[in-house]
Order: structure tokens, then C-alpha cells, then sequence
């Protein structure tokens, strides 16, 4: 027997998302279905067979894959034990999941289905595509550790024995990250509060006592001077389009997202100078970030009053590929040590700098910029777009020049030297002032 999975490219959506199928080979006959995945071409390895890291949650996503090859190994080994012929139909069967085959009572429904169930009603509510795919991340998981425990996981029988298993499951035999683990676990809570407290379930838990632990992780930003370093960089021709779309972003804090669909429309005149007014993709909120001369000088470069969009934008994943590339010959390469949780044993690793960056490093860049020169938290969590400060606050506890400069000034008696000496405030962020 043989496996393959392939994206259908014939089959893109409007999205330009492609299906991945799972087609099996078995004694010459050849069965194919849906796995229920779909990214875009540029996010699928075809050598490897499984999605790019430059798609989200692609762990998550090639650990499914992984399970489905699993339930049809399993599938062949019962089939061939008794003789039966391999069919579409059989194989769709033998990877539906448990709640699918059998019928049970509707309080008695396993937690996978469920879970179907509640993104659907998300859905219909509104919430966005990334959100409604993280919940599919978790029934996944759910279905593979119901698959594991060999019984379904229903709403009255998960209890803290249940979530311990379901704990030790993920983090030892699938080996994910604590975060990873952390995010499932909240998403889990999330459904079993909607099941009590809008569908009038009984639990077998107090969904309080889930527990899972979250851990830091260190983002990553740029220094003044190796945003200056970045600045005034030699580049080939292919490159500083790349190098300047980061730039702006460094400038304003705006996501990859909301820069894609920058327009002209988004540029109003303030006080003799330009602001952008925009709603932010992922929260809907709507935000006013003032135009620097350094950020306007890259709108003017690549307005040439034909072009609608303000950016020379790529896809997410060239742009990611293509700064590596950039920030390794502007010479930022200082080590950074990478720590990740595997299996409960801690893993460093260091890493060059150049290696880390992404589209959003430039947010990360901004907020830190910002806090460096002295903005406030409240006007910073404005800008950025947050609605709860306290994600704002999270950019404040990485940035150790607060805490080395502090300590210098009261042991040493000497004022504090920023790395921003070379580079004035202005050249980064400044701030629209509302009428109260």
C-alpha cells in the first residue's frame, strides 16, 4: 500500500486555496478523498507532501496528515485481515471520525462532534476564518486522542482523568509545543462553556479547574541601529521593494495583513502632514497612525498615480523568505538563542538573528521602538490597534534597555545612553493628537 497527498490546484477557491486530497494505492487499484485541508500552492511542499511553515498552524496541520495516514493503515491491516475489497466508500468511512459512525443520544454526543457543531455556530456569528481554523485545529486533536483512548470523549465522562490523558497525549506522543497545548486547552474551555451555559449541558468537569500552562516566548525586533543598518543597505533591484514594505511597517506597526490592502482612500491630510485611517483585518478595529516623513517618503516612492494599492506587496511567505535574505546583507546577524519545550525537556538553540525575522518582526520592532523613545503604553495600545492594554504591556516586559538603563542611572550616576542616539524619534513613530 501507498499514500500520497496532492493539492487539487484545479480546484482553487475564490481565496485561492487549493484541497488537499489523500490518495491511497492498494494492489493495483487507485482511491482518493478529501482530507478536508486546503492552502495555497505557495504554502504546500509537493516534495514533502505537507504544508510550508509559512502556513498557519502548519504543525498542526502536517500532524493531522500524519493521523490520517494512521486510520488508513489501520483501515488496510482489518481489511486484509479479512479479505475485503478496498473501496472510496470504505476509505471515506474508515476516516470519518467515531462520532460519525455511530449514533448516540444528543447528550451523549462525543466531544468532536461537538465541537463541529460549535464552529458552525461561530460561523454564523461572524467570526473570522483564522479563528473558526484554530477550533478545527483542536477537534483534530480531540479526534486523535479519542482514537487513542479507543472510546469516545463525551460531555458527561470528560473529567479531570479525561483532560489529564488529553494533556499527556499532546505534549508527550505528539509532542507540541506548551503554547500549542495552552491554545488547545482554551479553545476546548471555550466550547464546554458554550455547551453549559447556551445549550444546557451537564458537564462532568468544572471548566475552571482545566488547567494549562502558557510560556513566554521571546519576540524577536530590530535595534535603532540595525533598522538604520537595514536603511541604507545595498540591495539587488528584486530586494528593496521587499526591504522598504518592511520598513513601513517598522514605522507605522501595521500588520501584514492591513498593508496588503493599503489604497490611496487610506490617506487623509493632518496638520500639514498624512495619516493612514484604516479597520484592521483580524480585530475590526478601526485605527489613525501618523505618517513620519520616513514612512511617507515610502508611499511617495511607489506612487506613480496609476497604482490603487500604496505597497509593492508579495504573498506573506516570499516576503518572509526574501527578508532573510535582506536583514543577512544589511549585516544583522547577532545570535539569538531560541528556547522550545519539546516533550517536556528544554531545547536552545541558537540562531542568527536574520533567520528569525518575518513581516510581523516589523510590529514587534514598532511597539519596542516606540516604548524606547518614550510613547506612552496608552497611546502605543491606540495605535497598534489592542483592546485589552494588557497586550500592549507584553512589548514593555521585553524591552531590557528600560531595565539596563535604570540600572546604570542609579548605580553609576550617569545618564542612561539609548541605541536610538543615531536615530531621531521621528524617523520611527509620532502620534496623531485627538481633540478630547
Amino acid at each position: 500500500m501507498t499514500t500520497q497527498f496532492v493539492l487539487r490546484t484545479d480546484k482553487k477557491d475564490s481565496a485561492g486555496r487549493c484541497p488537499v486530497h489523500l490518495v491511497v494505492y492498494l494492489d493495483g487499484t487507485r482511491l482518493k478523498c478529501a482530507t478536508g485541508e486546503k492552502c495555497k500552492p505557495a504554502e504546500w511542499n509537493a516534495d514533502r507532501q505537507q504544508f510550508r511553515r509559512s502556513f498557519t498552524g502548519a504543525d498542526e496541520a502536517n500532524q493531522y496528515l500524519t493521523l490520517r495516514i494512521e486510520q488508513v493503515n489501520d483501515w488496510w491491516r482489518k481489511l486484509r485481515a479479512v479479505g475485503e475489497t478496498p473501496t472510496v466508500e470504505g476509505l471515506r468511512k474508515a476516516l470519518a471520525p467515531p462520532s460519525d459512525e455511530v449514533a448516540v443520544p444528543e447528550r451523549q454526543q462525543s466531544l468532536v462532534a461537538l465541537m463541529d457543531d460549535f464552529r458552525t455556530v461561530l460561523r454564523g456569528r461572524g467570526y473570522m476564518y483564522e479563528t473558526l481554523r484554530h477550533y478545527l485545529v483542536v477537534r483534530n486533536w480531540l479526534a486523535s486522542y479519542e482514537k487513542r483512548r479507543g472510546q469516545p470523549l463525551l460531555v458527561a465522562t470528560y473529567d479531570l482523568a479525561a483532560h489529564d490523558g488529553f494533556l499527556a497525549f499532546m505534549t508527550m506522543e505528539r509532542k507540541l509545543s506548551a503554547n500549542s497545548v495552552y491554545t488547545a486547552v482554551k479553545d476546548l474551555k471555550a466550547l464546554l462553556n458554550f455547551l453549559r451555559d447556551e445549550r444546557s449541558y451537564t458537564l462532568g468537569v468544572e471548566v475552571k479547574n482545566l488547567k494549562a500552562n502558557s510560556v513566554d516566548v521571546d519576540k524577536v525586533y530590530l535595534t535603532a541601529a540595525e533598522l538604520e543598518a537595514l536603511r541604507v543597505a545595498v540591495l539587488p533591484a528584486n530586494l528593496g521593494p521587499v526591504r522598504d514594505v518592511f520598513l513601513f511597517c517598522c514605522y507605522t506597526g501595521l500588520r501584514y495583513s492591513d498593508a496588503l490592502q493599503l489604497h490611496v482612500g487610506n490617506v487623509d491630510n493632518w496638520d500639514g502632514g498624512r495619516v493612514l485611517r484604516l479597520t484592521q483585518s483580524k480585530t475590526r478595529k478601526r485605527v489613525s497612525i501618523y505618517l513620519t516623513s520616513a514612512a511617507a517618503a515610502i508611499i511617495d516612492k511607489y506612487a506613480d498615480g496609476q497604482r490603487t494599492r500604496l505597497l509593492p506587496m508579495l504573498t506573506n511567505q516570499v516576503m518572509n523568505r526574501y527578508l532573510k535574505r535582506v536583514l543577512r546583507l544589511a549585516g544583522v546577524a547577532s545570535i539569538i538563542e531560541v528556547v522550545r519545550v519539546v516533550a517536556g525537556s528544554v531545547v536552545k538553540t541558537p540562531t542568527p538573528k536574520h533567520d528569525l525575522v518575518t513581516m510581523h518582526t516589523a510590529r514587534h520592532t514598532f511597539a519596542t521602538q516606540s516604548l524606547l523613545r518614550g510613547m506612552p503604553v496608552a497611546v502605543l495600545q491606540k495605535i497598534l490597534g489592542h483592546t485589552n492594554i494588557k497586550t500592549t504591556l507584553v512589548y514593555a516586559k521585553i524591552v531590557e534597555d528600560f531595565q539596563h538603563q535604570t540600572m546604570r542611572r542609579v548605580w553609576e550616576a550617569q545618564d542612561a545612553i539609548s541605541d536610538t542616539t543615531d536615530i531621531q524619534s521621528s524617523q520611527i513613530c509620532a502620534v496623531e493628537h485627538v481633540a478630547a
